[in-house]
């Protein structure tokens, strides 16, 4: 059962949070944390302080011994870790750097608090329960800081690390960090964006669970968000496969390096809402248990640049492409969506990558044109489909005046993709989702 921070952002969360993981203690819960609310922000804003020369805990601190107060528990771990932090941070505001490693070491402090909190709590009200720091179960990193990739042996240092609670002879519940993991060396890692949710499918694969919950505030996955169309729905069941694409194209879900333990282990996840409990949810399986649905969601990624290039000087000749790619990759740049034609490419980018040194290299070859303020829509749906998703889709969007700027349809099979002014972009998602549901 993985948590993330808006769940266990105060006192009150924490209560709920608890008598969650109580409903389910005779299932053998192991509960994945984030830290609490903004912790991680705070925790940053405090190097960045420390770096100045300035020691500022007083954010961090307040919140997590207000929150024990409140709670009624005592938990002098966590003033030890604070104490802790505080010493890191002396160091940081006397050599004035931060290091990547240092800050994997300074940010593991929210998870660490978050887990010792929960599990003080839980004991108090009579429900046995024990902290672990990720590294105490077997979670074994690579040393790249700030985005660490679990490694392999986990499949194995996992089971073994919590043989006793699977077999039955500990009896309390493991509440266990998201997101942080230690190297071969025993240095703290993060595991980058998403990490949170891929501690967990990675624990519930290694063990086999019956089923990992990712638990949110919103009754699973929906047909589209609905902060853009109040009537968006719950999907029932989605593939391992949609959700990747859900999550890579704006859809709060699941991070797509979180699915990647479920595809290997098979192991079924599901999308739960912690505010409403009867609420069966989504579940996110191998394979559709039934027919598989013309179309599942639609998502839109907002602050979206196109690049177009074009070289008819290169017609027909091999390499164009590479040429291009290559640059992409000289500047650490990832592209989004593709479409392609003998003499150009369209693709996009991220606005928030600085494109002013690819766009001089691709220039020396090409010419080329960057357009902000566009955004990606996208259709999860079955491919098989296409044709008659894409005739109802333009049928609505061009009675409504809106021209697509670029559509692609992934090799997955399983979304077709359009570019729009960001402007219209909510516009398209709800027309969209008034035309295809």
């Amino acid at each position: 059962m993985k948590f993330g921070g808006s769940s266990v952002a105060n006192a009150e969360r924490i209560r709920h949070v608890a008598s969650i993981i109580q409903a389910y203690k005779d299932e053998k819960p192991v509960v994945v944390l984030s830290a609490m609310g903004d912790t991680t922000d705070h925790l940053l804003d405090a190097a960045d302080m420390a770096v100045e020369g300035k020691v500022d805990v007083a954010k961090v601190e307040k919140l997590h011994l207000d929150t024990a107060k409140e709670l009624n528990i005592q938990v002098p771990a966590i003033k030890e870790l604070l104490d802790e932090l505080k010493t890191l941070l002396t160091g940081i505001s006397m050599l004035h750097e931060l290091t990547k490693r240092t800050r994997d070491y300074l940010v593991s402090f929210g998870e660490r608090m978050s887990v010792r909190m929960m599990a003080a709590y839980l004991e108090q009200n009579a429900t046995p329960a024990r902290f672990y720091d990720a590294w105490d179960i077997g979670m074994v990193s690579d040393s790249n800081y700030m985005n660490a990739e679990l490694l392999d042996e986990v499949w194995d240092t996992i089971p073994k690390a919590l043989s006793d609670y699977k077999n039955g002879s500990q009896k309390e519940i493991p509440i266990v960090t998201g997101f942080i993991a230690k190297d071969k060396k025993g240095v703290i890692t993060t595991l980058g964006r998403g990490g949170s949710d891929l501690s967990a499918t990675m624990i519930g694969s290694a063990l086999k669970a019956d089923e990992i919950q990712t638990w949110k505030d919103v009754d699973g996955i929906l047909t589209t968000d609905p902060r853009i169309v109040k009537e968006a729905r719950p999907v029932p069941e989605v593939t391992y496969e949609e959700a990747q694409e859900l999550a890579m194209f704006g859809s709060q879900v699941l991070h797509p390096r979180s699915m990647i333990p479920c595809r290997k282990s098979g192991v079924q996840v599901r999308v739960k809402n912690s505010y409403n409990i009867k609420s069966p949810g989504s579940l996110i399986v191998e394979k559709h248990s039934g027919a598989v649905p013309r179309v599942t969601a639609i998502t839109s990624v907002k602050n979206v640049t196109l690049i177009d290039i074009q070289s008819s000087g290169m017609f027909g000749a091999s390499g164009f492409l590479a040429h291009v790619f290559n640059q992409f990759l000289k500047w650490n740049i990832s592209i989004d969506v593709i479409a392609t034609s003998e003499v150009s490419v369209s693709l996009t980018v991220n606005t928030k990558n600085d494109l002013t040194g690819l766009l001089q290299d691709i220039g020396n070859v090409a010419e080329c044109r960057a357009s902000k303020n566009k955004a990606i829509v996208t259709i999860i749906c079955d491919a098989a489909h296409s044709s008659s998703i894409l005739a109802d889709a333009f049928a609505a969007l061009n009675k409504a005046g809106i021209n697509v700027q670029m559509i692609s349809q992934g090799a997955s099979k399983v979304n077709i993709s359009m570019l729009v002014d960001e402007s219209q972009a909510n516009d398209v998602v709800k027309i969209l989702h008034s035309s295809l549901f």
